[in-house]
């Protein structure tokens, strides 16, 4: 069997039992993670997976690792989102409804990677693309030695945030906030961060499926409703 790089990628294939091991880690993680946060300990995510905490340590060298993996996949899955919506429909408003509709109904923003919420909020209200290469160095997320507690460690280069496919994420989202904001059906002051904050926001963790899509469903509607732009 390949040895396990950094990132937790393999260079051989896995087993079967090794394979199901890691996919029932992946979900498992997805659930904790969109339930407690990332600062979720590694225990919860064994426990979930029904497996020892040591067979998500062999996979996962690091929670940093665990954590990068869950947040890669999900910016990967909200740009396919984005880009669908962008190719698909005609009328800009649509198509930023029909991204911000997709994405909050597939808990995707309970996943987005916190450099994402942190970094984007600073052009909240100036009408302006959180996609340049300023706006793109944003606090990237670290677990602390020993503390098991994810935090955000500000002060570094947006090349991470980069490479896990955040940049795409921010370009693709704001093509469609620029259609929607050129067709004048969306406020001038909303920008992108401010869209990946619905997104989060109107994505609440409940215990009951059912209630949880209606809450998620009515919060978006309202949120939506203000995102529109209002004849003067």
């Amino acid at each position: 069997m390949g040895n396990v790089p950094a990132d937790g990628a393999r260079t051989t294939p896995l087993r079967v039992d090794a394979q199901r091991n890691l996919e029932h880690v992946l979900r498992a993680a997805r659930e904790v993670f969109g339930e407690l946060g990332y600062g979720a300990p590694m225990e919860d995510v064994a426990r979930r997976a029904r497996v020892g905490v040591g067979t998500v340590y062999r996979r996962f060298p690091s929670k940093d690792v665990l954590v990068r993996r869950i947040a890669e996949e999900e910016t990967a899955r909200l740009t396919e989102q984005a880009r669908a919506a962008l190719g698909q429909e005609d009328e800009p408003w649509s198509a930023l409804s029909r991204f911000l509709r997709t994405s909050v109904a597939s808990g995707a923003g309970r996943l987005l990677p916190p450099q994402v919420l942190v970094g984007s909020t600073g052009s909240a209200g100036s009408g302006a693309s959180v996609g340049s290469a300023d706006e793109a160095r944003v606090p990237q997320q670290r677990v602390q030695p020993g503390s098991g507690e994810l935090r955000l460690v500000p002060g570094e280069s947006g090349g991470a945030a980069d490479d896990s496919g955040v940049g795409e994420l921010l370009d693709v989202v704001g093509q469609l906030v620029e259609r929607a904001r050129a067709a004048g059906e969306l406020r001038a002051d909303v920008s992108v961060g401010d869209v990946l904050l619905v997104i989060a926001t109107a994505a609440p963790s409940l215990p009951d499926a059912a209630q949880q899509a209606a809450a998620s469903a009515r919060l978006l509607d309202i949120l939506l409703e203000g995102l529109r732009s209002r004849p003067a």
